[in-house]
């Protein structure tokens, strides 16, 4: 090898010798790191979630439940049986009626809908005499009044038909403490305007109308239509003939009657079509139910003041109580949802406080229930129904 070849070769060694990095001590792998230590935190809160590694950039958009790495030797979680309160009378118990629990589950966690323990005070009204009552179901005005502020200071609103039904259903959103107010029968305009126009104004609060239809008188007729076109008088059926209740010997052609004569005469003078039925005098029988369904009522109203009503959370009595013998049980037809409770209005503001003790009693029933039914929810339900999403 000549000088100048040998000159070149050991300034390029020099060069490499440069270049080249000293040997590096092992160090920590910190993302491998943060995964265990996610894991193990994740792993203690549930012993089969999946963890995962955290992200650099942290957002506060909805948390979704994960699905697509699930572990498909997950076993879902037991759950536990439905919200009961010993503030019921003990005849007196709460029946679901959505057979398919992720329905359930879905509606109740889907954070657009009403929150668990959302509950319902179903009111009914007849006359409201100025002062002094000659009926078991009349209230005075002075009670009337007070009543109405109770309410109101205790935190409930008044809610409509269509918004009842959409909750019984969905769970859609509601106040947390809803009231519906229900006045039987027909009744002139001076009625509503007297008694109940105020609230409206004041508060909003509308007022439903279970009316009789058989009557055809055009002045009574014309003024009901009028409230219903103005938008806080909200009309539902009750019955054609009214006064002939239901009954077991009750014939197929006598039910289609009662429940379907309504259509005609509301969509004649209300351009609507009731979606609830208020049973006459609270008689009803499971035929009746069945074809009520059948004309697709969606709501169906008792006089029985069994307590208030939650998403598929209804109270029922499945046999006849002899210290209540005119409340006739609704379990044998099979359909709470057309078998719902309703207070008195002489008696509904003693049961204030109970109905928001019920209400605060699933409040802390069903946050404790959450984590296991949202798990089961993760396991059995997401891949048909689709995640949930959580604020």
């Amino acid at each position: 090898m000549n000088n100048k070849i040998l000159s070149s070769f050991l300034l390029a060694l020099v060069f490499l010798s440069a270049c080249a990095a000293p040997a590096a001590e092992p160090t920590l792998d910190v993302s491998a790191a943060s995964t265990q230590a996610v894991a193990t935190v994740f792993a203690a809160a549930s012993q089969t979630a999946q963890a995962t590694p955290p992200t650099a950039t942290a957002t506060l958009a909805p948390t979704v439940i994960p699905t697509a790495t699930r572990d498909p030797n997950r076993t879902p979680p037991a759950l536990p049986g439905g919200f009961s309160t010993s503030l019921l009378n003990p005849l007196d118990a709460p029946q679901t009626y959505l057979d398919d629990p992720c329905q359930s589950l879905k509606a109740r966690w889907n954070p657009e809908n009403a929150t668990p323990g959302t509950v319902v005070m179903v009111i009914m009204f007849h006359s409201i005499p100025l002062e002094g009552t000659t009926s078991y179901n009349e209230i005075t005005l002075k009670e009337f009044r007070i009543l109405m502020k109770d309410l109101k200071e205790l935190g409930f609103e008044a809610i409509d038909m269509q918004q009842m039904a959409d909750f019984i259903d969905h769970n859609a959103k509601i106040p947390q403490h809803s009231a519906l107010l229900i006045v039987d029968d027909r009744h002139y305009r001076q009625y509503f305007d007297e008694y109940f126009a105020q609230y409206y104004k004041d508060w909003g609060w509308k007022v439903v109308n279970s009316y009789i239809t058989l009557d055809e008188r055009a002045d009574v007729w014309e003024e009901n239509a009028q409230l219903e076109a103005e938008g806080w008088v909200d009309h539902q059926a009750h019955g054609f003939v009214h006064n002939i209740n239901i009954t077991e010997s009750s014939s197929d052609d006598y039910i289609r009657q009662e429940l379907s004569k309504p259509f005609e005469m509301f969509q004649k003078y209300f351009k609507k079509t009731p979606i609830a039925y208020i049973w006459p005098g609270g008689s009803f029988t499971k035929r009746g139910a069945e074809l009520a369904r059948e004309y697709h009522y969606q709501l169906g109203f008792t006089v029985n003041p069994r307590g208030p009503v939650m998403f598929n959370w209804i109270p029922q009595a499945e046999t006849a109580d002899p210290m209540r013998p005119s409340y006739l049980p609704e379990g044998p037809t099979g359909d709470p949802r057309m078998t719902l409770p309703r207070y008195w209005a002489p008696d509904a503001r003693q049961h204030l406080d109970t109905v928001r003790k019920i209400g605060n009693e699933a409040i802390a029933y069903y946050e404790q229930l959450k984590p296991i039914e949202l798990e089961y929810y993760d396991i059995v339900c997401a891949p048909s129904y689709g995640a949930l999403e959580t604020p």
